[in-house]
């Protein structure tokens, strides 16, 4: 990568909040990773190792942890051009934060809801970075994900409901849509997003899929400042990819609300659909929701 694609990249970023490396995987890549989707769901219970649409045991929306389930996940978040962009974001220091498997399948494709990431895991700083990368030729069709550029820089909103967080900013809350833009790009491209980039995804609407990865990625020195059960459980998986560890927490001035919700809660999906379940084992096939959450 050169001084110069740098350099565009980083204030494509500060700029609008994410940034878009298009194929930044081949097309055998790609092909890789869709196998190794086939091949962890090829279980008997796809609710073992997937959360499914809702009234559907059969359709999962969603692999938990990815890189823990399959090789090829593993070694996508730690592909050595990806963290060269995710370098010059954050810099040398990288620790890996954690990862999911977004599955939107045709015409059915859970609503992701406007929210920020850094609502979800609030930390001493804001050098985080979540990589979305396409698994499908994606358009505002099959469910791009869309993004309010700029959105980054007013802060962290309100995802809180009725008292409780419901991970989603909405209501007269929620930012005009008429200030999004779909972020469309072929399979194999990555979208850079940053922690308090406001973004969401539609239902699909059309006859394709639109899988994403999205590998999360913090500097050493960013620390969590909230360790319940829906934060808490991803330490135990953080890891250095690049550079060296710090024991220096580096603060930013500001204020950030804690993820406090109602009851534990298994994913963004059910946090915003506000599907909380008291009793899990019978809907995920764990014994507790801290183990499911853990999954």
């Amino acid at each position: 990568m050169s001084a110069t694609d740098t350099t565009a990249f980083v204030k494509e970023y500060r700029e609008n909040g994410f940034a878009v490396v298009e194929r930044l995987f081949d097309a055998n890549e790609v092909a890789e990773l869709n196998t190794a989707i086939t091949e962890i769901l090829s279980v008997a219970d796809i609710g073992s190792v997937a959360e499914v649409e809702p009234g559907d045991n059969s359709m999962a929306r969603r692999i938990w942890s990815p890189t823990k389930q399959h090789s090829a996940f593993e070694q996508a978040a730690a592909h050595p051009e990806l963290l060269d962009y995710v370098e010059a974001l954050i810099g040398p220091d990288i620790l890996f934060h954690y990862s999911k498997l977004h599955l939107k399948a045709p015409q059915v494709g859970s609503v992701v809801d406007w929210h920020q990431d850094f609502a979800y895991y609030p930390h001493t700083n804001t050098d985080l970075v979540t990589a979305l990368l396409y698994l499908d030729d994606t358009t505002t069709e099959n469910a791009a994900l869309q993004a309010v550029p700029g959105s980054h820089q007013q802060g962290l909103a309100n995802h809180y409901v009725d008292g409780f967080f419901r991970g989603k900013v909405s209501g007269a809350d929620a930012p005009d849509p008429a200030l999004s833009v779909p972020i469309e790009a072929p399979a194999g491209s990555v979208i850079f997003i940053h922690p308090l980039l406001l973004h969401y995804s539609s239902q699909n609407r059309s006859d394709r899929y639109r899988r994403a990865f999205l590998p999360a990625y913090r500097a050493a020195d960013a620390y969590p400042i909230h360790f319940g059960a829906h934060a808490g459980h991803n330490e135990a998986g953080v890891k250095l990819l690049r550079g060296s560890v710090s024991d220096m927490a580096r603060v930013e001035a500001g204020a950030w609300r804690l993820p406090f919700a109602e009851r534990p809660f298994g994913s963004l999906f059910q946090l915003q659909e506000g599907a909380f379940k008291t009793e899990t084992a019978a809907a995920t096939g764990y014994a507790t929701l801290e183990e499911a959450e853990a999954k």
